[in-house]
Parts: structure tokens; sequence; C-alpha cells
């Protein structure tokens, strides 16, 4: 379980209330999602069914289709307003396609379902999807161990669980501005890179190997930030979070705490970015039993974006 637990209706309210505008903030999750497609073109896989877990506002899904057109897609979140974007973005398909979907020769993608489902209960059968796909989602998982237990059973033997999450780096910036303010938790709390390995392992993955960047987003000013953070529907959402808004002097000490980081006129916010994939099926062991985990760690790529 994590330390900081979340509020699991807040999480779902922020990103019901972040979809109509979430693409317009999302340039971070457009780029991780980028990088981690990229990862796919060293996998040996042609997948019948995938899973997009945590799929958003769809952009990573039209992708997966385009990467695999003849394989069922599920795309699975835990907010409505999200998939209903997904929807408008990549619909079910028609009647014309259904047909085509029956007589392959005629041509046509597969079929793309949604569901609205918590993913640490996932509504799938054992066994049943051959791979899962995650771009930061697992953040939110209030038990990140149980999570990818959930997931290692529903992958068949020898499917593929890739996946991109953040570090607990991310928004360090923002954490020691707000550590001056009070004692409340304001900045979600990240896993690490090892231990997420060590639960992938714990779960019955096979041969994981994990990645990290490092990523700059820089901003004119601390409220654009927070607009960005408000609109990907990112803010704290932990159970034991300050209600309310801080108020004028509070703010102004925040202000004056992250100007600190300030350079060359922008104020930067850091994002960790870890990326995983992991094996469901036979394990790759030591001796004594333990797996080997390839670790990739420091910035394979790092990156800096200016926002407005």
């Amino acid at each position: 379980m994590r330390e900081d637990p979340l509020d699991l209706a807040a999480v779902r309210r922020a990103f019901n209330r972040a979809a109509a505008g979430y693409d317009a903030h999302a340039v971070l999750q457009r780029e991780v999602c980028d990088r981690l497609l990229e990862r796919l073109d060293f996998v040996k896989l042609d997948p019948a069914t995938v899973l997009d877990l945590g799929a958003g506002t769809g952009y990573g899904l039209e992708r997966l289709r385009q990467r695999y057109p003849e394989a069922a897609l599920l795309a699975l979140d835990i907010a409505p307003a999200m998939l209903a974007a997904a929807r408008r973005r990549l619909p079910r398909p028609g009647w014309l396609d259904r047909a085509r979907q029956l007589w392959p020769l005629a041509g046509g993608a597969a079929a793309v379902d949604y569901v609205c489902a918590d993913m640490e209960t996932l509504p799938l059968r054992t066994n049943s999807v051959q791979m899962i796909w995650s771009s930061l989602a697992l953040q939110w998982a209030q038990d990140l161990e149980s999570t990818l237990k959930g997931i290692h059973r529903a992958l068949v033997p020898g499917g593929l669980f890739m996946f991109a999450t953040f570090g607990p780096d991310t928004l360090k910036e923002l954490r020691a501005a707000f550590a001056g303010i009070d004692a409340s938790p304001h900045v979600n709390r990240f896993t690490d890179l090892h231990d997420i390995g060590d639960m992938l392992v714990h779960a019955g993955f096979a041969h994981p190997v994990m990645e990290m960047d490092m990523l700059t987003l820089t901003y004119a000013d601390l409220k654009a930030l927070m607009r960005d953070i408000k609109g990907m529907g990112a803010h704290n959402t932990a159970a034991d979070r300050r209600r309310g808004l801080l108020g004028k002097a509070a703010w102004q000490r925040l202000e004056a705490a992250y100007e600190i980081h300030r350079n060359a006129g922008r104020l930067p916010a850091t994002f960790e970015v870890i990326y995983g994939h992991a094996w469901a099926g036979d394990k790759l062991a030591r001796d004594d039993g333990r797996q080997v985990i390839q670790m990739k760690i420091g910035a394979r790529r790092a990156g800096r974006m200016a926002r407005p």
C-alpha cells in the first residue's frame, strides 16, 4: 500500500473535470507515450488482444491501433469523461466495419471496446490478454503490487506488460517549495524504480527491464505550471491533503520559494519518468531462485520542453 493513500473518488473527479481540455495540457504525456511506443520497435510481438490501461483521451490507443490494426483493443480508464473523449477519437466500429471483421479479406480494423473500471480490480478473465500497455497511469494505483499481480493474472503466458510511470523526483521543485508552507502533502509521492522492479518479480513477471528518463518542462511563472497540473487532472489527491485554496500570503511564499529555481528566465518542473517491460510466463532465475532485473538507470535521453 502507498505511504500517501489516495482519495480515488477525487482522482476520478479530477480526471472527469480535466477531460474536455486535457489534450491542450498533455504535452508531457504525449512525449512519454511516444517514447514508450518507440520501445515496441524492439519487441517481437504481434498481439491479437491489447489492453490500454489508463487510456485517457485515447492518444496512445490511436497509435496502438495504427501499430496493431488487426488486434482487438480494450481501453480502460477510471474516468467516464476520459473514455468518452477516447471514443470520439477512436469510435466503436459501425456495421460495415463489424462485417469486415467477420470477413477479414474485406479489410478493416478489429473492434475497440471501452471499460470504465479501477485498474486494481481488472474486470478481465485470467489469461485473456496478450499485451497490456500503460502510459502514465500506474502512479494512481493505491496498491501497486496488488495491481501488478492483477495485470499478470490477466495476461496469457508469454504476454507482454509495457508501461511508463512517474518516479520520486517528479515535481521535486514544487514539493520543496510547498515544504516551506506547511506539513500537509501537496504533491503526490511516486514509487522508486528499484521498488517497481521488485514488485514486478513478486507479481510473477519474468525478464523485467527498467529504464529512466529525466524530462523538464519550463514555465514563465508558477501559475502556468499549476494550470498545467490542474488541466492534466494530476493535482494532489492524497486522502490527507489540505482542503481549500492557499491564502494570498501562503501563495506569495510559495512563489518566492519556487523562484530560487528560475534559470534563464524560466521556472523548471522536473519529471522522472520510469519505463519498464516484463513478460508473463517462464521466469529467468538465478540458481538461488532470484530473478535478474535489468536496470538502465540514468537519463537515457533527457529533454526540456518550454510551456507558456
